[in-house]
């Protein structure tokens, strides 16, 4: 009898909200020192490097990041958007000159608008009518979905993945009924919470309201955004960093610290992720500043080569740079370029060898396979 007693327990205390200790999170401070540390160290050598750049640097270092985090945080999710519609929608929101050409891709608006509006709020308060108006925002054109409100309906939210005959069951949130009073919960711990240290109140807020789920879709982007406005609120200014960027490169890593909080094995004893979100946040962080400097290499680039070449060429170059650190996908051929151009192949084969013997771009490949790439902008810091 005893042991069918414990059973029947764990079955019904699978998850981290239906533990006796929920929502009181704790973990060990001295366990996290090293990376609470090397995390400072990097978001201030950062922000130094970013405010140690003429204008418009900063600000093309600011809009770069936002465009990674917003592509990023929706790869996550298996949503993929054309980096120029993300880029139009930024510098857009930015109101930046000149206006970039809107596009059709409402779900690259919305992501790209949102997160210029976490970054433009990041000090106010949270807000349940603050996270509708995120929510809004990102659902952009999803008639499907209930937008703007806590999720409702009587089925059980649950993460799953799988076959759809035999799913398997990663995380079942509270049910619908209980939303409301655990968000109101969780906007009191969360705006009582700044003198938490930046990462740990990201960290503790992320698996938070991601256990919450109070959406119907969206509870992902969302609650990166609430992890990136803990941590500008920790720094007393927006962060320069992408944490989409590093969760997307090791997905598996992310769901599996995740999933393990979310059981609530060791109750809500919360140590291992605390230590998982941390390490991968100065990681993040470290990447920013590489996207930083790409910035910079982009603009010696120009001031190299500008005055060089003719407008075919040096449009091209622009969207070769504008695909960002990781590069031109497929790097660039003649047809390519006679696509963008519309100049005749002949034409675009003189200009792509101009480039090259201009050191503007350099060569792989032979024959059909010929590909064009940029020159490393992966530069060291003594560059800049």
């Amino acid at each position: 009898m005893y042991f069918e007693s414990i059973v029947l327990y764990n079955r019904l205390m699978r998850y981290n909200w239906q533990q006796k200790d929920w929502p009181n999170f704790r973990f060990d401070p001295a366990a996290i020192e090293g990376e609470l540390r090397a995390f400072a160290e990097s978001a201030g050598f950062a922000q130094g490097l970013c405010s140690a750049l003429p204008e418009p640097m900063p600000t093309e270092a600011v809009v770069n990041l936002l465009i990674v985090e917003a592509m990023k945080t929706s790869e996550i999710e298996g949503e993929f958007f054309s980096r120029e519609d993300v880029m139009s929608s930024v510098r857009n929101r930015l109101r930046l000159q000149p206006p970039s050409p809107k596009h059709e891709d409402q779900g690259a608006n919305g992501v790209g608008e949102l997160m210029v509006e976490v970054r433009e709020t990041f000090a106010a308060p949270l807000t349940e009518a603050m996270l509708f108006n995120w929510h809004a925002t990102l659902m952009q054109g999803r008639a499907e979905t209930e937008v703007g409100r806590w999720r409702t309906g009587a089925d059980p939210m649950q993460v799953v993945s799988g076959r759809q005959d035999r799913p398997t069951v990663h995380f079942e949130a509270p049910p619908a009924e209980r939303v409301a009073a655990e968000m109101e919960q969780f906007f009191t711990w969360f705006n009582a919470s700044a003198d938490e240290a930046a990462v740990v109140r990201a960290a503790v807020a992320h698996l938070y309201f991601e256990s919450i789920h109070p959406f119907e879709d969206g509870n992902g982007r969302i609650g990166r955004a609430i992890s990136e406005k803990a941590i500008a609120q920790g720094l007393e200014r927006p962060a320069l960093l992408s944490l989409s960027l590093e969760i997307e490169s090791n997905r598996t890593a992310y769901y599996d610290a995740l999933q393990a909080a979310q059981r609530g094995q060791r109750g809500n004893e919360i140590t291992p992720w605390i230590q998982y979100f941390a390490t991968m946040a100065v990681a993040a962080q470290k990447k920013a500043s590489e996207h930083i400097r790409f910035v910079v290499w982009q603009t010696h680039f120009f001031e190299r080569f500008g005055d060089q070449l003719n407008e075919r060429q040096l449009k091209v170059l622009r969207r070769m740079i504008d695909a960002g650190l990781d590069g031109f996908v497929g790097g660039m051929s003649t047809k390519k370029y006679v696509a963008m151009t519309g100049t005749s192949r002949p034409t675009a084969t003189r200009d792509l060898q101009d480039l090259l013997a201009k050191g503007a771009v350099t060569r792989s490949g032979e024959g059909r396979s010929v590909r064009y790439w940029l020159p490393s902008p992966r530069i060291s810091p003594a560059v800049i």
